[in-house]
């Protein structure tokens, strides 16, 4: 899992079946703090994020297929969670 931030909405008229009905996201991975951390990709949205916010996101294919069922298509990458917030344990040395 990692997590990411819900950057933008994708809309793509032509694209595969699987993504029929599906809301894709632009989400971008970040640092428990919250920095930008890697580039942004696609996600498909089950658990109606918006912009901006905190998100969960699992990136591997046969988890994904899993939730989505075995004719997923290819759907790589699936918003599960939003997170509300982020507790960072700091070690008192």
């Amino acid at each position: 899992m990692r997590i990411c931030r819900v950057i933008g909405t994708v809309v793509a008229t032509a694209h595969h079946p699987a993504y029929d009905g599906q809301k894709i996201m632009l989400v971008r991975q970040d640092s428990p703090a919250g920095e930008k951390a890697a580039p942004a990709f696609v996600a498909v949205d089950r658990v109606q994020a918006g912009p901006d916010d905190r998100v969960l996101v699992l990136t591997e294919g046969t988890g994904v297929r899993q939730l989505l069922g075995a004719e997923a298509g290819p759907i790589r990458s699936i918003i599960v969670g939003i997170i509300d917030d982020i507790d960072i344990e700091r070690s008192h040395t």
